[in-house]
């Protein structure tokens, strides 16, 4: 299959193209700099939205997969909020113009969207059929809600796009987790490892994520199963409270201690990081039930397994990158 993928120079895109393209698929990336190397693809450069040249890559593809958008690890400042939804409806426009103007059109176009769309919830889990959508739930911050509206106008660019011949899905991804730097999971095990990894405000709220073959197995599922179409969560089985998570992460990197933090403390751990509390605060309980009904099977589908995987990796991808230096 020849598969383009829009924004797969950042972390996801790196193990999707590497992955695909290590099994044998003509993999192109399209990306803002016209340099970047990304392995088992080649790189296409595009502005993120409008037209140019790179539609001609659409035109006969089997499939794109748009992983377009600005990075949600940032401060949720009025800027970085407006960046975040113009990056992907823009993309999201550009990409579905360039497919309903193809004389060979792809056969599916995954586009990716986000677990954050539904609402902050403890005590009941969202499937794609029954879950809740967020925006407005009482308790939570006002601005949350914006970052909700984010992915409803995500997926509504990507619904508006008339493409009679393309299958359309919507990818909900949980968080992704994946040895390296660049993703979640790094930023997890060093808390972990310095002794920083307890439960955050109570630690009730409950984590959504996906390992990263998962991840991966889950989009070449999509890909040629023509029977699904709209929204499918990508999230493992079995989330659970952030206090058992990183209680799990613990054992596996082998940690005895785990710091609690309270509210105010993770707003200045955020700060310094210029990242955003919603990322650890919201809950997110969201269940794939739509790829587990279509008969996909998890390899890894409980977070302990996942995590003693995931810390014997990254250590070592660190030995390996200390014998290289």
């Amino acid at each position: 299959m020849k598969i383009v993928i829009p924004g797969g120079t950042g972390h996801l895109g790196g193990l999707l193209s590497g992955a695909l393209g290590s099994a044998g698929h003509e993999v192109v990336v399209l990306s803002r700099r016209a340099e970047a190397r990304v392995p088992g693809a080649r790189t296409v450069p595009w502005d993120g939205g409008g037209g140019g040249a790179w539609t001609a890559e659409v035109d006969g593809a089997d499939a794109v997969v748009n992983l377009a958008g600005r990075s949600v690890n940032c401060r949720y400042t009025e800027d970085n909020l407006r960046q975040m939804m113009d990056s992907r409806v823009r993309s999201a426009t550009a990409v579905g113009a360039a497919i309903a103007a193809a004389a060979r059109p792809p056969k599916v176009w995954l586009q990716m969207s986000t677990a954050t769309i539904y609402a902050h919830s403890f005590d009941r889990a969202n499937d794609e059929e029954t879950g809740v959508i967020g925006g407005g739930e009482p308790g939570v911050p006002a601005y949350w809600g914006l970052s909700v509206d984010i992915a409803r106008q995500w997926e509504d660019a990507q619904r508006a796009v008339e493409t009679p011949d393309t299958r359309k899905v919507a990818l909900r991804t949980a968080m992704v987790m994946a040895p390296g730097r660049g993703g979640p999971f790094d930023t997890l095990w060093r808390l972990a490892r310095w002794g920083l990894g307890g439960p955050v405000a109570g630690g009730r709220q409950y984590m959504s994520w996906i390992h990263d073959r998962d991840f991966v197995r889950a989009v070449e599922f999509l890909l040629v199963r023509e029977d699904l179409s709209g929204a499918v969560n990508l999230a493992a089985p079995h989330p659970l409270p952030l206090r058992a998570f990183m209680a799990a992460l613990r054992e596996a990197a082998g940690v005895r201690v785990g710091l609690p933090a309270t509210r105010w403390m993770a707003e200045l751990g955020a700060f310094v990081a210029r990242s955003d509390t919603e990322l650890l605060l919201k809950s997110r309980r969201v269940v794939p039930g739509r790829l587990l009904g279509a008969g996909f099977g998890f390899e890894r589908p409980d977070w302990p397994d996942a995590a003693r995987d995931l810390v014997a990796r990254s250590r070592a991808g660190r030995v390996t990158s200390s014998i290289r230096g």
